[in-house]
């Protein structure tokens, strides 16, 4: 596998399960959106259905990582060369943003008509830094669509939580085989990882939404930060670490897992 399939693949295979996981709680967040208010199992099958396209599509070409913490879960098992492992994890940053500016395009003048209705803008904090407490929940009026956010602000059962889902998804994907290439899920893989997605957004999800990717966390919170959205509200970074540590600790801890218990 060379260089530019691993760029290639990560890039728009990260990049479509961003447009549509991030694309679907816009839907069920936005006003004027269709699809506004949805609901819970729509965000969460509405997330494995983007983990199944993206996986699909890039597949074939790169293995289909999308995750750094699956790329780091499949370094330690031996699937994939450390060697690629920058390659793979800045490929997926970038794609994350490509994700994330394609979800601000398509849902464009919701949010504007989100963000400029004053019972909206009312419950936003001021304060770009750490978010208040009570204020959390409605951290950025928007944020949610682009990043995760805990119910319960506690940093070690954020953590924890994190580590935990991921550690499952981690290792759904390892116990399941490698593809011909050797380093990533085939067809059927994407399919089966989806289903393990759902599962955990339903059963994992309530306390920090779930991240499981540092990326699908990381390169859409730069992207909120960095769009000209009117009163858009803080991207609050304090919280931003959580998802980030948190699924690189359980796809280490997955990888190590698989070698004791399944290799």
């Amino acid at each position: 596998m060379s260089s530019s399939d691993i760029f290639i693949g990560e890039t728009i295979g990260t990049a479509i399960l961003i447009l549509l996981g991030a694309g679907v709680v816009a839907a069920v967040t936005l006003k004027h959106s269709k699809a506004r208010d949805a609901g819970w199992l729509a965000i969460t099958f509405g997330w494995g259905f983007a983990v199944l396209t993206g996986a699909y599509l890039a597949g074939g070409v790169s293995g289909a990582h999308l995750n750094p913490a699956v790329t780091l879960g499949l370094a330690i098992q031996g699937g994939t060369e450390w060697g690629d492992v920058p390659l793979y994890l800045v490929s997926q940053l970038f794609g994350a943003m490509i994700g994330a500016v394609l979800v601000w395009a398509v849902y464009y003048g919701q949010f504007r008509a989100h963000l400029t209705d004053p019972e909206i803008v009312d419950l936003q904090p001021v304060d770009d830094g750490m978010v208040d407490q009570k204020a959390a929940p409605q951290a950025g009026p928007v944020l949610g669509v682009f990043s995760t956010g805990p119910e319960i602000r506690n940093a070690v059962q954020n953590v924890l939580t994190e580590v935990i889902a991921t550690v499952v998804l981690v290792l759904a994907i390892l116990t399941q085989g490698l593809n011909d290439a050797g380093n990533g899920l085939g067809t059927l893989g994407a399919l089966i990882t989806a289903l393990v997605v759902v599962s955990i957004g339903l059963s994992l999800g309530g306390p920090t939404g779930y991240a499981i990717n540092p990326v699908r966390d990381l390169g859409p919170r730069i992207v909120h930060a960095l769009l000209p959205l009117p009163n858009k509200g803080g991207s609050d970074w304090g919280y931003a670490w959580v998802p980030v540590v948190g699924p690189l600790i359980g796809g280490a801890l997955a990888g190590g897992l698989y070698n004791l218990a399944f290799a």
